[in-house]
């Protein structure tokens, strides 16, 4: 005969089992608010994982908001070595924010069609931490402030994000301030508005990439950046195919042409010289 052990009881080994009066881990990360934050406006049973996708979605980008500004201001003060890992970081939410697109493209268009309508005009179009992100990076269109005016704290927080130097300009900040010229033009631009290639830069960072071991620091730093906008491309294309695949070229919820609206932004360039200076090497 078998002899069955009993079964495994952690408690026998100084596991806490009673959390009556003491912090459980659902109770350090407000399980109970996180997972009752669901509200479907349909019966549709793939609803909630287009729910669900969209707020782990938000609370990534959230994450890199927070390591995107800790990066540049370390980039601001001249150590940079902690901007490395935190920008590696970034690349990292963006590699799950890419994954995610993979579970959502398991919803077929008529899947989708059972609860589109009930979106109303909400769309990720008008998310303000996604709007954040790229005002960080340097995609400073002031038309795009215009889908957050109904809330004023919004629009003072992207406001106040496009009043402060981009993370690129951080970069070429420092990159004068190594010894490597940019044109004084650019240092004092509007930070403002949308940032225009230059030449000039182009060459600055080629003096950098045709002399890695004298200026590692600045060498690895633009290999960080450019590794964080392969990235984040990718995620705008695999957004792009989600839509197609899902919806085809109908017009988005929030009235954006939809796929060709999102193919537009495929066409935006972050960190531009970091990626023309190959084509001078």
């Amino acid at each position: 005969m078998t002899k069955h052990s009993s079964p495994y009881d952690p408690s026998t080994e100084g596991a806490r089992t009673d959390f009556s009066d003491q912090m459980s881990y659902g109770d350090y990360l407000s399980l109970d608010a996180i997972l009752t934050a669901q509200h479907p406006q349909s019966d549709a049973h793939d609803e909630m994982l287009f729910i669900i996708q969209h707020q782990t979605s938000e609370l990534w980008m959230k994450l890199a908001i927070r390591e995107i500004s800790a990066a540049r201001q370390a980039i601001h003060g001249g150590d940079v070595r902690p901007a490395f890992k935190m920008l590696a970081r970034v690349s990292r939410i963006f590699e799950q924010l890419n994954n995610a697109w993979d579970v959502l493209r398991t919803m077929t268009p008529s899947d989708y069609t059972t609860f589109r309508d009930a979106l109303g005009p909400s769309s990720g179009f008008q998310s303000y931490q996604y709007r954040q992100i790229e005002f960080m990076l340097g995609n400073r269109n002031h038309a795009m402030l215009r889908p957050h005016a109904h809330r004023e704290d919004i629009t003072e927080m992207l406001k106040a994000e496009l009043a402060t130097p981009s993370l690129y300009d951080e970069a070429l900040r420092l990159l004068n301030a190594e010894g490597v010229e940019v044109p004084a033009d650019v240092l004092n631009r509007d930070v403002s508005a949308p940032y225009a290639p230059d030449d000039v830069v182009i060459a600055a960072w080629q003096k950098v990439y045709s002399d890695p071991a004298k200026y590692w620091s600045l060498y690895e730093l633009a290999e960080k950046l450019v590794d964080f906008e392969d990235y984040f491309r990718r995620w705008r294309f695999n957004h792009v195919t989600t839509v197609e695949r899902v919806i085809g070229f109908k017009r988005g919820t929030g009235g954006t042409g939809g796929v060709s609206y999102l193919k537009k932004m495929l066409e935006v360039e972050l960190f531009p010289e970091l990626w023309r200076v190959r084509t001078a090497l």
